[in-house]
């Protein structure tokens, strides 16, 4: 395992106006383990706990209680030489909007200990890999909002870390950076560094990760893969509207097929067995019970689905 981190936790001080202070719970005593050559995330809306842990794992502030140990080193007494072993990109890139990307890039090399030389080097193969070269010169203000999170990709890349840490990678880019974005970071498990990610879009922990954990006010609610997660619930989905959603919740409760309903809301969301079948059987039912239906739908079971059932809310409202 590339992370090992047990009960972290972090506790800050809050300023609540006339000398009052008030301690605030960011994270609650969180474990994971990352391996080697693993895309991992932590899922969950903002405000959960997601950048403070990562900011822990990197060494970047320090945990109140609890351990944590990153590429083989403590990240409290051994600080120095976790940092030689990651990168990390924030969710505001630490790319110089004045200055052309290539001088950052640079700078970061000569940071990480290479000469001159060394330096100019490896800002030419990240440019080259990132395909950043004709844009290099340019002052980064200038650049799209893919460009800037290419560049900050690569200068938390620079000191070639078998660990990368990427703070809400994606957050603002058009769908099809996005999606340039998504295969950067596969082509980085393909080459063997680890990624760990956070990210409070469903689609995004889906498509990339190979294990997750979903956090929710400081704590892990859910841990798995995506597929895992989503069979758990062994159902699909039916989300409903209707006029007495009282009397209909009772209806489906009664339901054999079905097995949980939830209210979210307006709606009524309930779990069924083998859903294409069924479904027609629950639309007698509501029919037969003189309830009518204001709109339906059937879908499968998606992480959203499964942070509902864990947190009794929405992911997507919650974010």
């Amino acid at each position: 395992m590339i992370i090992e981190a047990h009960d972290l936790r972090k506790t800050f001080t809050a300023r609540r106006g006339r000398g009052k202070t008030e301690q605030v719970e960011a994270v609650r005593g969180i474990s994971l383990a990352v391996g080697e050559g693993e895309i991992f995330a932590c899922l969950g809306p903002n405000g959960a706990g997601k950048t403070t842990t990562v900011r822990m794992l990197a060494t970047l502030t320090a945990p109140t209680s609890g351990t944590a140990r990153v590429a083989g080193y403590d990240v409290v007494t051994e600080a120095a030489k976790v940092r030689e072993h990651i990168g990390y990109v924030g969710q505001n890139g630490g790319v110089d909007e004045n200055a052309p990307g290539r001088v950052s890039l640079v700078m970061a090399a000569r940071i990480a200990g290479m000469s001159r030389a060394q330096a100019a080097t490896r800002a030419d193969e990240l440019m080259a890999a990132f395909s950043l070269t004709e844009i290099a010169d340019r002052p980064v203000r200038t650049l799209s909002g893919g460009q800037k999170r290419r560049f900050a990709l690569a200068i938390g890349l620079v000191n070639r870390p078998p660990l990368v840490f990427l703070d809400e990678p994606t957050t603002g880019l058009d769908p099809q950076n996005r999606a340039n974005l998504w295969d950067e970071i596969r082509a980085l498990r393909d080459q063997g560094t680890s990624v760990l990610l956070t990210t409070h879009y469903l689609d995004e922990a889906d498509a990339l990760c190979d294990r997750l954990v979903i956090v929710d006010h400081g704590r892990i609610v859910a841990e798995g893969t995506p597929e895992a997660l989503k069979k758990e619930l062994a159902a699909d989905v039916v989300t409903l509207r209707l006029d007495d959603p009282v009397a209909g919740r009772r209806l489906l409760d009664a339901q054999p097929y079905i097995t949980e309903t939830q209210e979210d809301g307006e709606r009524l969301r309930a779990y069924l067995h083998d859903g294409e079948h069924n479904l027609p059987e629950l639309l007698r039912a509501l029919e037969g019970a003189g309830l009518p239906i204001r709109s339906i739908s059937l879908e499968r079971a998606t992480l959203d689905d499964v942070f509902l059932k864990h947190t009794g809310r929405s992911l997507r409202d919650a974010a």
